[in-house]
């Protein structure tokens, strides 16, 4: 299973404000997520959808990985705190006020869904019919009055 990250550091955004559009894309696949991005109205939302490009380039990269980028999906997206501006504003009465400019650093997993390989039953459990058996479900047992009786 191919598995890529991309990362990018220092983005001036607060990481509580990036973790929003990162819940978003989540666990979606590529496409989805890039469409997803695109129609967000979030300007951080621009440099998620960068750091997810930069995340299936580095997965084609892989030698193992197979060239299908549909199978590909976001297994984590995440904003970690990155270091914080300090400035200074001018307040009343010759006093200051303390600015923080908050920085984050944004990561992206991609991974490769893995193949779903079909069942085949055998000849052998259709001939007995065991199949049929166990996919019936079982009746619901009751107490035998009516409802007209309980009410």
């Amino acid at each position: 299973m191919v598995e890529a990250i991309a990362t990018a550091r220092g983005i001036r955004t607060s990481a509580q404000k990036a973790g929003l559009v990162c819940e978003l894309i989540r666990g979606k696949n590529v496409n989805q997520a890039l469409a997803t991005l695109q129609f967000t109205r979030k300007t951080i939302a621009r440099d998620i959808a960068k750091v997810l490009r930069s995340a299936v380039a580095n997965a084609q990269q892989d030698e193992a990985f197979s060239g299908d980028i549909e199978r590909l999906f976001v297994s984590a997206a995440y904003a970690n705190q990155g270091p914080s501006m300090k400035r200074v504003r001018p307040a009343p009465m010759g006093r200051a006020y303390r600015v923080v400019k908050r920085t984050a650093h944004l990561t992206v997993q991609v991974a490769e869904r893995p193949l779903k390989i079909a069942r085949v039953a055998t000849d052998v459990a259709a001939a007995a019919g065991k199949g049929e058996a166990a996919a019936k479900p079982r009746a619901k047992k009751t107490s035998g009055k009516t409802a007209a009786a309980k009410a």
